[in-house]
């Protein structure tokens, strides 16, 4: 979401906590903050802190403060943490997934093609994301599931994100060996294809 959008759509959220309640605003907020600032990030480790048994007024200062602040870190140019080698991997591995796109809607392709593909711009997006955290495989030979395990070790991803992983895993090592069987259902991979791109575009703007 670029950054004129991020502003609006925080603004508005801040007019619900104001003008409606704090409490129905501060699930959206929280969303809105893991999404777009990481869940890690200072803004949403603070509205973790947020008590449901506070006066309601409370909270919605609480809520706006802390998306107000959102706001003005966006404004400053603050969000974009990205350096450019990683944007650049990053551009490179949409390519990649726009390629398994082509052919997975082409009717003359097996969808093991596409298969392989989505699982090595996956793999290649982890394994920058790894090696730009510094993190370590240590005795790991390189692969989906070991740069998950280290993410995950991390705290870097979630539970149900390295559950995720490992499915797609799963259905490139059955197209990459040839188990035709396993991956000829086009449907399945257009949703392993969908459940990347957003992994990608969830942790793609602050995963380094």
């Amino acid at each position: 979401m670029e950054a004129e959008a991020l502003i609006n759509q925080a603004k508005r959220i801040i007019k619900v906590a104001k003008e409606r309640s704090g409490v129905s605003a501060l699930a959206e907020a929280s969303e809105f903050l893991r999404a777009y600032s990481g869940e890690k990030s200072a803004f949403a480790r603070q509205l973790k802190e947020v008590n449901q048994t506070w006066d309601d007024d409370y909270i919605s200062e609480f809520v706006a403060n802390t998306l107000e602040a959102f706001v003005r870190y966006v404004e400053n140019g603050l969000l974009e943490g990205v350096s450019i080698q990683r944007q650049a991997q990053i551009d490179v591995v949409s390519d990649f997934l726009a390629q398994a796109y082509t052919l997975l809607t082409s009717k003359d392709v097996h969808s093991a093609a596409p298969t392989v593909i989505i699982g090595a711009a996956l793999e290649e997006f982890l394994r920058n994301w790894v090696e730009e955290a510094g993190l370590s495989l240590g005795s790991r030979k390189p692969s989906i599931d070991a740069y998950a395990n280290v993410l995950r070790d991390a705290d870097s991803i979630t539970k149900q994100d390295h559950k995720d992983i490992t499915s797609w895993a799963g259905l490139r090592n059955h197209a990459a060996h040839g188990e035709w069987e396993e991956v000829n259902d086009k449907q399945h991979i257009a949703l392993m294809l969908e459940g990347v791109n957003l992994f990608m575009r969830k942790y793609g703007t602050h995963s380094s």
